[in-house]
């Protein structure tokens, strides 16, 4: 049993991006973020089907007000999507660490701004940096999974626990399911230090998914594989 060597790593060749070693940080930060947003901005900066459920329900019983409310972090996710995108298409090999850069500045501006356009601040930049962030890192060892919400994650680690107890012509049949349970680990893992540090250190709230996006960085850099 090798939980160190993905099957995926020599065939095809795996890229920085996806290794477990940086998607574990992007997780909780994802879950760290996602905890802020909720407590500080009542809307869910990462899981945009929760925003459109609220915006839905709402418009249905004619609370437009309130329904409205949900509508800039669709957009601004939307925004976020389509920079990673075109990010991918000219910037090549380097659209991640420049994804992640921009990440860092976003998240630096919403804390500069916070306290003077704190609901600008916190539902625009909060979900484009979740948009950036998932749309960057589609995949890990060759299996798609999202570093911003956790539904897909443990949808893969159950699934891949079952094939794994029986039977699969998988080489290493446990390997999916411990990324994945790594995965949903890390990102509640990150949603608590996220509600605990908002809560009770506001001060230094944005400065721990900035932290671990500089480590995502460093990692990207120090584990260059061959492409």
């Amino acid at each position: 049993m090798n939980f160190g060597i993905s099957p995926h790593v020599t065939d095809p060749p795996l890229r920085r991006e996806e290794t477990l070693q940086v998607a574990l940080p992007l997780a909780l930060a994802g879950g760290y973020i996602d905890a802020y947003c909720w407590i500080v901005h009542h809307t869910m900066a990462n899981a945009q089907t929760a925003n459109m459920v609220f915006l839905w329900v709402n418009a249905t019983s004619g609370q437009w007000t309130m329904a409205l409310h949900y509508v800039p972090s669709i957009l601004a996710f939307a925004a976020g999507v389509l920079v990673a995108c075109w990010l991918r298409r000219f910037a090549g090999s380097a659209a991640g660490q420049i994804s992640v850069l921009v990440e860092i500045v976003f998240l630096i501006i919403v804390s500069i701004l916070h306290n003077r356009l704190p609901s600008l601040a916190g539902t625009l930049g909060i979900s484009f940096v979740a948009a950036v962030q998932a749309a960057s890192f589609p995949r890990i060892e060759g299996w798609a999974y999202s570093s911003v919400m956790a539904t897909s994650n443990l949808r893969q680690a159950v699934e891949g626990l079952f094939a794994a107890i029986s039977g699969t012509a998988e080489a290493d049949a446990v390997r999916r399911p411990y990324v994945f349970a790594a995965l949903c680990t890390a990102f509640g893992a990150g949603a608590a230090v996220g509600a605990l540090v908002t809560e009770r250190i506001p001060a230094l709230t944005l400065g721990i998914p900035v932290t671990l996006l500089l480590i995502v960085l460093l990692r990207c850099e120090q584990h260059r594989l061959p492409q």
